[in-house]
């Protein structure tokens, strides 16, 4: 019989393996229309949440007494989602990953400035390392010019809103009312983009779709179901696994050779974030 810790790490590792092949497949579909590649995520994603919805509540399951932090999270989510698939078409894929994990450093600074939290030096050191690394992945903003990098950035502010909504938003609300508001955003943002035009998919990447869409949203439940079982210091580690599946798939599928700075500012990030969740 696996304890509580032992099944929210199951989840965690459960969670990285769907998160990776999300973006794996966003990379892989440069091809297809963004819109159509964002739609099809939410739209294949909606199907997890309706399952968790209990059936005495089938017509009523959207209403909330609490719209406006709903919205605001479903925003930020968006967004943040919005600036992950133009970063992950555009840029190596372990750079893109590495600057993600800057998340829990913009986490920290939310809570300080939304949740008058307290943050003792050691956090505030790591935070400081957590930037440092950051300006490594980086560089090639500034070197060429390449304004891309400034995407995965644009997720992480909007993951630590994220963040900081469902910490509020899930003492009264359940995970898939919260999940839904913001699928439901972006699915409505990716099928307006249907004026721009569509393409007919081939049956493989039909099948793409699904597994794009169905892997983004059992991540999500994943994930949330993880840091429910036990603390985020025993399984946010976990996390980082996704690097090393960035750095093998990206050499592999997309011939991307990481590059030194990467690596050493990924190292910065990963012993950061080990320090806030301590």
């Amino acid at each position: 019989m696996l304890t509580k810790s032992q099944k929210a790490v199951l989840y965690m590792v459960g969670s990285v393996v769907c998160f990776s092949t999300m973006d794996l497949i966003v990379k892989y579909l440069n091809n297809v229309p963004f819109g159509q590649v964002l739609f099809m995520r939410f739209f294949f994603g909606m199907i997890p949440i309706f399952f968790l919805i209990p059936r005495d509540k089938i017509f009523t399951f959207y209403k909330t007494k609490r719209p406006v932090l709903h919205t605001f999270r479903a925003v930020c989510g968006t967004i943040a989602i919005i600036a992950l698939f133009v970063a992950l078409r555009n840029l190596p894929l372990a750079d893109v990953i590495s600057l993600t994990f800057t998340g829990p450093l913009f986490v920290t600074i939310m809570s300080v400035i939304f949740l008058s939290e307290k943050v003792g030096i050691r956090r505030w050191s790591a935070v400081l390392i957590g930037f440092i690394g950051m300006l490594f992945i980086v560089r090639p903003a500034f070197e060429e010019m390449n304004l891309y990098y400034i995407f995965p950035i644009i997720f992480s502010l909007g993951f630590a809103n994220v963040a900081i909504s469902i910490r509020s938003l899930s003492k009264t609300e359940p995970n898939y009312l919260i999940a839904f508001y913001f699928s439901l955003l972006s699915l409505l943002i990716g099928l307006s983009t249907i004026v721009n035009g569509w393409i007919w998919p081939t049956l493989y990447e039909a099948f793409l779709f699904a597994i794009l869409g169905l892997a983004g949203g059992i991540a999500n439940l994943l994930l949330t179901q993880s840091y429910r079982l036990a603390d985020a210091s025993l399984v946010s580690p976990i996390k980082y696994l996704s690097l090393v599946v960035a750095i093998v798939a990206g050499y592999l599928i997309f011939s991307e050779v990481p590059k030194t700075m990467t690596l050493f500012g990924a190292v910065l990030i990963v012993v950061s974030s080990f320090i806030i969740f301590r």
